[in-house]
């Protein structure tokens, strides 16, 4: 891995991008960067704007990285495949020794200058430091909460992790924040007051308003993008305080694969997805299933190798209490075995977690399996989680999920 921003600087200036045609919003963190990026997004088309978001990683297709939205709609829909061609070879052209990330990264704000965008809303993909979105001049730094991941890249303690993604401010752009563990808390204050950047604590949004994604913590994430608004709109010219439109945005707010429900249709299981792929995510799906007294009739699990996973699998294991958790090893070199995954939670008993074969059909067997769990219905559906990677195997085999959203309400 080629860390260093100078192949982003050089592409950004030979496009004459480094400082956009609209406003940028970087949002940055561990947890919640996708699910704050798709607030701030949907609140912004509430109030009339037209915004490019752009997120990482995908399920399906990178399609779903680059997506343009507006009022007229009030959705950001991914940017057509057969409208890519012509800007990526203008890409390639001025900047050919692009990372994969980096190369999608200019293609996403070559692509919003052209499509006339007012609002750009960049989620970073791996800390912050040498990020590419951190090439670009930003208005305003959203941060999510902070915690371990990536730890053999920019770790290995949460203070490094931390300090890396500090570095993403550089310069007075105001900076928003939820709550942090005190060394994140530590990193941001110092380099805000570097870079006499105002460092704004935002607040979640009160218990009982109506949210596009669900569970408790996404009232964290919303607050973080209501702030981050608050500071965006007068640059947009956008009235910050228009109540009906605020409630309109969180309430319209859509990211697959955060506590999203999908009904036992088409063959399966009634399904409850989630990404928590380490032990901070898990403890806040813990947290969520339990606020809504949900006890899952049994999950499916995997996760990367490379990730916090044993905590995060114990946990969940240890929620299920009886209910059977089926095992895959992911169809990536950075899996971990599923054997490997399973004996680390039948050490806490009772044994009922089991590792299925590995190979392409390794998801479909699960789901079989899961959908003659006597208890699986509506009310009591099946959990998939551990990886984000794991939904977009999912995803991959029902596209649908995609596109349907399943408003959960608590």
């Amino acid at each position: 891995m080629d860390m260093g921003l100078g192949r982003m600087r050089r592409a950004l200036a030979a496009l004459s991008l480094t400082r956009p045609p609209f406003v940028v919003a970087q949002v940055l963190g561990t947890n919640g960067k996708g699910s704050t990026s798709a607030f701030l997004a949907s609140l912004a088309m509430a109030h009339g704007c037209r915004v490019g978001l752009y997120t990482s990683p995908h399920f399906v297709s990178p399609t779903e990285r680059i997506r343009i939205g507006g009022p007229e709609h009030g959705v950001c829909a991914p940017w057509p495949a057969e409208s890519w061609v012509e800007s990526a070879n203008q890409v390639m052209a001025v900047a050919p020794d692009l990372t994969y990330f980096e190369f999608l990264t200019v293609l996403a704000l070559l692509v919003f200058a052209r499509e006339g965008v007012e609002l750009a809303v960049l989620e970073a993909g791996l800390g912050g430091r040498h990020d590419a979105t951190t090439a670009v001049a930003a208005d305003l730094l959203c941060y999510a909460p902070i915690a371990l991941d990536h730890r053999d890249i920019i770790g290995p303690t949460l203070a490094d992790i931390a300090a890396d993604k500090a570095a993403a401010i550089r310069g007075p752009a105001p900076v928003c924040s939820v709550a942090q563990f005190p060394d994140a808390a530590n990193a941001l204050d110092v380099a805000a007051r570097a870079h006499k950047a105002p460092l704004i604590k935002a607040s979640p949004i009160a218990a009982g308003s109506r949210l596009g994604l669900n569970g408790p913590h996404q009232r964290t994430n919303a607050g973080l993008a209501l702030a981050a608004w608050q500071q965006l709109a007068p640059l947009l010219h956008k009235n910050a305080h228009d109540a009906q439109a605020q409630t309109h945005g969180l309430a319209q707010a859509f990211m697959p694969g955060r506590l999203q429900r999908l009904p036992g249709v088409d063959g399966l299981p009634p399904l409850l997805l989630d990404g928590a792929h380490n032990p901070h995510g898990m403890a806040a799906l813990i947290k969520a299933l339990r606020a809504d007294g949900l006890k899952p009739a049994g999950a499916i699990f995997s996760c990367l190798a490379d990730k916090d996973w044993l905590p995060a699998a114990q946990m969940l294991k240890h929620y299920l209490g009886e209910a059977p958790m089926f095992v895959i090893t992911l169809d990536n070199h950075r899996a971990a075995a599923a054997e490997d995954i399973v004996e680390a939670c039948n050490s806490l008993p009772p044994a009922t977690a089991q590792a299925l074969p590995q190979g392409p059909q390794a998801l479909a067997q699960a789901l079989t399996l899961a959908r003659a769990v006597p208890e699986a219905s509506e009310a009591r559906p099946i959990l998939m989680t551990g990886s984000l990677y794991l939904l977009s195997e999912f995803f991959t085999l029902h596209p649908q999920g995609l596109l349907q959203p399943q408003a959960w309400q608590a």
